[in-house]
């Protein structure tokens, strides 16, 4: 009948017939009690939140990094599956397990398992983790769902006393769900903790014919400075790195300076990111 793709429990696919319980020895391999997997596949985020939900066998409610899985967030491959239980109960390894009490109408349901809404699970992530890192998850959560944060807001004025809404408040002013990579998240919070004010992401410029020339990262419109992480595709294929060539001088010809980041410069040498950017704005006008 064809392998199934995904986690599922074990006991339901031998009795509906989907395979034997021959086949579920041979070809697949138990990852939780009565969850199994084809063998050989390996589970990123949302596949091990799927997991822990069957699991859970419709008891829990996933939520923090498997709920912002569910929801399409990247970048959370090396992080625990996370779920809320009604009751105590011995977690599987690499799952951490609440006892948080959720409302109704602060939980969905996707592939047929509950996880809290993208705001609730912003609330709940901005909360429990430290800040790079709380900022680092509800961008990708916030650019994935399309989820603003007036949304976190009003999920945290419907829980005012919720342990950690504190770090939550700093947290939210430095969210931006432009963010389309990790990397542009960890750029842009360097810029704003070395004192820039905060640059706005993904700037359209358009040439003189009002085409759109280049999307950019972030950067300030008022100075015309840009700042753009460049990714190994940037260095390494050569289409790329021509299209790349020919981008800059456009831009240069409408009054545009880009500050180039690479990941040995922002996990290396950062001060010369900062440097560079702060000599870019002044020489476009900036007097701060």
């Amino acid at each position: 009948m064809g392998e199934i793709e995904g986690p599922f429990p074990g006991s339901w696919a031998v009795r509906s017939g989907r395979v034997s319980a021959w086949e579920l020895r041979k070809d697949y391999e138990r990852v939780h009690p009565d969850v199994y997997v084809r063998k050989g596949l390996r589970l990123d985020a949302r596949g091990r939140a799927e997991a822990v939900g069957h699991w859970a066998k419709g008891s829990g409610i996933l939520v923090g990094f498997s709920a912002a899985a569910m929801h399409g967030a990247l970048w959370l491959d090396d992080k625990p599956a996370e779920i809320a239980l009604p009751t105590r109960a011995r977690p599987p390894r690499q799952v951490l397990v609440y006892r948080d009490a959720i409302p109704g109408d602060e939980v969905c349901t996707i592939g047929g398992l509950r996880c809290t809404t993208p705001a609730r699970t912003a609330f709940d992530l901005a909360r429990r983790l430290d800040f790079n890192e709380a900022v680092e998850v509800v961008d990708a959560l916030c650019n994935a769902a399309r989820l603003g944060t007036r949304e976190i807001h009003q999920v945290s004025n419907r829980h005012p006393r919720a342990r950690g809404v504190t770090n939550l408040r700093r947290v939210l002013p430095h969210v931006d769900r432009g963010a389309e990579s990790l990397q542009e998240t960890r750029t842009r919070l360097l810029l704003c903790q070395a004192g820039f004010p905060a640059p706005e992401t993904q700037i359209r410029v358009t040439g003189p014919d009002g085409m759109v020339l280049a999307r950019l990262d972030m950067g300030w419109r008022k100075w015309q400075v840009a700042v753009e992480y460049d990714g190994a595709q940037h260095w390494t294929d050569r289409h790329q790195r021509a299209w790349d060539i020919d981008r800059a001088a456009a831009l240069e010809s409408l009054g545009w300076s880009v500050v180039r980041v690479s990941a040995a410069l922002l996990t290396n040498r950062p001060h010369i990111i900062t440097t560079r950017t702060r000599h870019a704005l002044r020489r476009h006008g900036a007097d701060f």
